[in-house]
């Protein structure tokens, strides 16, 4: 089901400004981005395993054992068998509309469909069940609505583009509107949208086999999965705003946003207290750690017109506390992985970079695949799991002397 809006009532409206007003012929140019809906319910109908498809827009990953999930971004997940990580093979697909996120506990696969977070079983990978969809929990991916039933619930799924002109006391009524969502200049926005191991990039986290975490834009959600097919939200705190990524670690949780880095100690799960945050400019902030530091890239964000491309490298000696030790200049980068000494960066449009960081505050550069721009990398049991824009790859870093690729499955 398709509904459409005009200008006056909420819809997205790009503003291009000719650059005067004539007196006599006064106009403004606008694009009108007016959103597509489509209800809950219909959308949950489209949940089904299918044959395997190619890679067209890959985006976050998960391992677990010889599998490895491969978000579709906004589609669903490839369910790719890795038992040979020289030929991996690409067995099946999950269509999941509007999902970004994968975590996995015993075959019950947990996936966010828009504002739901759906809990799939897949034993059997072609013929998947959905067991429970929790409603709601990510609030800001779905229309205004009060109720929890699906009939009801209206999900943007596309946008429609329109140029228009109109004159300036329309244009005028137009910004004064109390019923249109917001407008912004052409240079600010463009619309958008357990047993295993997820990567920097990701929005759910798993600390031990009963609690899941799930960030929304503002919300740190603590979701009770010691029954795996019947996950129920025990808790919903708001920690902010502008939330990107969330990244397990002992009992804590490392938490990126656009503007800062928070710690949450989890040691009593359900009820997350935070022990450390830290501010920085606005940039898209994943984050990684271990016992002694927390790695976190920052890199433009054009909303915010910074310029700001780097590594920032966090002491967390003491507990209360994390102070930024070491900063390295990079060029874009985007998700990163830490195994033993070695620390892989996605660093954007100047591909994979692996860094000897033996001592964090002279670290340095073991070896470097330009030619993709990476968005996340896992690095597990001597390979890295590299997810771009051109596919899937993996890199054999047992060697360190030796690091090379083992395959890639390209995306058209």
């Amino acid at each position: 089901m398709k509904k459409y809006f005009s200008v006056a009532i909420p819809a997205i409206i790009i503003a291009f400004v000719f650059p005067g007003c004539f007196k006599d012929d006064c106009r403004h140019a606008y694009k009108i981005y007016t959103p597509v809906y489509k209800s809950l319910a219909e959308l949950r109908t489209a949940v089904k395993s299918g044959t395997a498809t190619a890679l067209n827009k890959p985006g976050k990953l998960y391992i677990e054992g010889s599998r490895i999930y491969l978000n579709e971004k906004d589609k669903g997940i490839h369910i790719i068998d890795n038992s040979n990580p020289e030929q991996p093979v690409n067995k099946a697909f999950i269509n999941i509309p509007g999902n970004i996120d994968i975590a996995i506990k015993n075959n019950i696969l947990y996936a966010d469909l828009y504002c739901d977070i759906a809990a799939i079983d897949i034993s059997n990978p072609q013929a998947v069940v959905v067991k429970k969809y929790l409603t709601k929990t990510f609030p800001a991916r779905v229309n205004y609505t009060s109720s929890n039933n699906p009939d009801s619930i209206q999900v943007v799924v596309d946008w429609i583009t329109k140029d228009t002109v109109v004159d300036c006391q329309a244009a005028a009524s137009l910004f004064n509107c109390p019923s249109c969502v917001r407008f912004y200049s052409a240079s600010s926005i463009t619309p958008a949208v357990g047993s295993g191991v997820g990567g920097s990039q990701a929005r759910f986290a798993s600390l031990n086999n009963n609690y899941m975490y799930a960030v929304s834009n503002s919300d740190l959600n603590v979701i009770d999965i010691s029954n795996a097919a019947d996950p129920m939200l025990t808790r919903s705190q708001n920690i902010g705003g502008n939330i990107e990524t969330i990244f397990p670690y002992n009992d804590r949780l490392f938490i990126g946003a656009g503007s800062s880095m928070s710690i949450y100690d989890v040691q009593d799960p359900v009820n997350p207290k935070q022990l450390a945050w830290t501010g920085h400019w606005c940039s898209s902030d994943p984050v990684v750690a271990d016992d002694s530091y927390a790695y976190v890239t920052l890199h433009e964000a054009n909303i915010c017109g910074n310029k700001i491309n780097q590594l920032e490298i966090y002491s967390l000696q003491y507990n209360s506390s994390a102070q930024l030790r070491k900063t390295y200049p990079l060029t874009n980068p985007q998700g990163l992985s830490k195994d033993g000494n070695l620390l892989f960066i996605c660093d954007g449009r100047d591909g994979l970079k692996i860094f000897d960081i033996s001592n964090v505050l002279d670290m340095k550069l073991v070896k470097h695949f330009p030619g993709i721009n990476p968005y996340d990398v896992i690095a597990l049991n001597g390979i890295a799991y590299v997810t771009s824009a051109e596919g899937l790859y993996q890199y054999a870093y047992s060697n360190r002397n030796s690091i090379h690729l083992l395959s890639k499955l390209r995306s058209n």
